[in-house]
């Protein structure tokens, strides 16, 4: 089975270049690379990209600047395979990445999605553990791996804490399709399109295997969007449409745990120190409505 390797770009070209050459170090050469540039200002990415002269990988550039949401969109539309990735541009494959990865989705070929193990890096590519990190951790769901998990189960786990790795994830494209990477979410698609999986009937399997490594650093969009509020503005509607829907579905604690949100108030406060200083009051106001306030009705 071919895996489709989906990578939206837009970002530094240094990752970006790291990011495309641990895909080519991959131990199963059996992979399909499309780079779908988002209107990058500098061109030079494309032109050593194309510049490769593999038959695998194919780059396209969009006509405009799509942003995140519609640019995923974009890249479940060019999938061809049953099983993909939306790989981060700053992130890295190790050379087992999509060998692990057909493992398991023969051992479970119809799960929605497919959690491989993740090590953080920083932005020198650096393993650290900083305290977001080490809280995922501790939420992930326990047992033997590889572990599947769905129904409520799952709902709960996911909404106690968003502990997944978005860019090592593989999906199954087939259900994948059934929805779309909203476009009003531009930090927090990803946990409300695992969401709708899930409630869809889709199973999330978990494994420990270390096969990618997650770029965490202070230019990433959760890092920006962070501090000022916006992130967990998204994470309020994500969270309040959550705890209308497993209501409706009669999965009560996860609903429960959605309405509470803990996690997530908690990493706000964390954040709150960011957001101290001149023209940064919004953002201030923002992080301490999530950390002390309700949700509104979805």
């Amino acid at each position: 089975m071919t895996l489709d390797i989906m990578m939206p770009f837009y970002g530094r070209v240094d990752h970006f270049k790291l990011a495309v050459q641990s895909v080519l170090a991959q131990d199963d050469p059996d992979w399909r690379l499309v780079v779908v540039d988002d209107v990058y200002p500098d061109l030079s990415a494309g032109e050593w990209l194309v510049g490769l002269g593999d038959d695998r990988i194919t780059y396209l550039r969009n006509e405009e600047n799509l942003r995140p949401s519609r640019n995923y969109r974009k890249c479940v539309g060019l999938m061809q395979t049953e099983f993909a990735v939306i790989m981060g541009c700053d992130d890295i494959m190790r050379p087992g990445y999509v060998r692990r990865v057909k493992e398991l989705t023969a051992r479970f070929p119809h799960a929605a999605v497919i959690q491989p193990g993740v090590e953080v890096i920083d932005a020198d590519g650096q393993v650290y553990h900083p305290l977001a990190d080490r809280v995922k951790r501790r939420y992930m769901p326990r047992g033997a791996r590889p572990l599947e998990i769905s129904g409520e189960a799952a709902a709960l786990s996911l909404v106690r804490a968003a502990w997944f790795y978005f860019p090592s994830l593989v999906w199954n494209v087939e259900r994948l399709r059934r929805h779309e990477f909203r476009a009003d979410l531009d930090v927090t698609q990803d946990i409300a399109m695992v969401l709708d999986l899930v409630t869809d009937g889709g199973s999330v399997v978990v494994d420990d295997e270390v096969v990618f490594r997650y770029r965490r650093h202070a230019e990433s969009v959760s890092a920006v969007t962070g501090p000022d509020g916006s992130k967990f503005a998204q994470e309020r509607t994500v969270f309040a449409e959550a705890d209308r829907d497993l209501r409706a579905m009669g999965w009560n604690r996860a609903a429960r745990a959605a309405r509470w949100h803990l996690s997530s108030r908690l990493h706000a406060l964390a954040d709150l120190p960011k957001a101290i200083g001149p023209g940064k009051s919004v953002g201030r106001r923002r992080l301490l409505r999530h950390v002390f306030g309700g949700l509104d009705p979805a």
